[in-house]
């Protein structure tokens, strides 16, 4: 506790911890302190048009989808047409045939900056208000470029889907089973609706199971072996973390652009590990 407190007196506006059991070490985290761009030690973006056939153009270090202001992460979806530099008229793939997106936001990863295989993800944050929005805390295997998803796994710490579902949150896994893709998860209703208000959203992963919090309220429970495959298990592997906020597709719906720009606003983010 001693090293935590000399830890927290290097950081400028360092919050307290809400929830730090005596078998955690805190071992990563951003408490996003400095104004401006997000931190390039820390993170990465993705960037186009990705995935699901969203509506969003995740841009690439552009302080109007992602920025530091008052000691908070802010990614933004704007209402604003850009042109898509993968444009082809006679593309094959929907990433390709859209010559300009309507909306803009951004996808903050860790990929190449920092993994973690087991241990406890905590993110502080007030999800975005509404229709079609799809703001995003989760997780996927390292080996992603080489073996492809779902083959990689994929951990959702947190699905909001704006107007449609306004008070739940999900918690969900998505993994190969011979050769099928495969998905189990969990939900939890708010009291209240989650935009209004910060909450901590976090997972607790070990060598046996996953278990997803909503202010540390345990929701949902994954047992990894339900996952196990002959040539290992998607979940006894390093993971990197993705904070996104998407816009429209299928699960969210369209999007109402009286209720743009939405703003995904997080507080921080914190990777704590299991003391030896």
């Amino acid at each position: 506790m001693i090293k935590y407190i000399f830890l927290c007196s290097l950081l400028a506006g360092c919050h307290k911890i809400p929830y730090q059991p005596t078998e955690w070490k805190l071992v990563w985290w951003d408490e996003f302190s400095q104004n401006g761009s997000p931190d390039p030690t820390k993170w990465d973006y993705e960037e186009g048009f990705v995935r699901n056939e969203e509506s969003q153009y995740y841009t690439r270090n552009r302080l109007e989808n992602a920025r530091i202001e008052h000691g908070n992460l802010i990614i933004e979806g704007r209402k604003e047409k850009i042109f898509n530099p993968k444009y082809d008229p006679n593309g094959k793939t929907w990433q390709t045939q859209r010559q300009n997106a309507d909306y803009t936001s951004a996808s903050l990863i860790t990929l190449g900056k920092a993994s973690w295989q087991y241990g406890r993800l905590e993110v502080r944050a007030k999800v975005p208000f509404g229709q079609g929005a799809w703001p995003a805390i989760w997780m996927m295997g390292i080996n992603r470029t080489q073996v492809g998803w779902p083959k990689c796994g994929e951990i959702d710490v947190l699905e909001y889907i704006g107007n449609r579902d306004p008070k739940t949150i999900y918690g969900t896994i998505h993994y190969p089973i011979g050769g099928q893709y495969k998905s189990n998860g969990g939900t939890i209703k708010a009291n209240s609706l989650p935009s209004e208000n910060f909450h901590t959203y976090a997972i607790e992963w070990n060598e046996k199971e996953i278990r997803w919090f909503f202010d540390n309220q345990l929701f949902h429970t994954f047992p990894l072996d339900t996952a196990n495959e002959p040539d290992g298990n998607a979940f006894r592997k390093p993971f990197y973390l993705l904070i996104n906020l998407a816009m429209g597709a299928n699960w969210p719906g369209p999007i109402n652009p009286e209720h743009t720009p939405m703003r995904f606003v997080v507080d921080y983010v914190r990777v704590y590990q299991k003391r030896q």
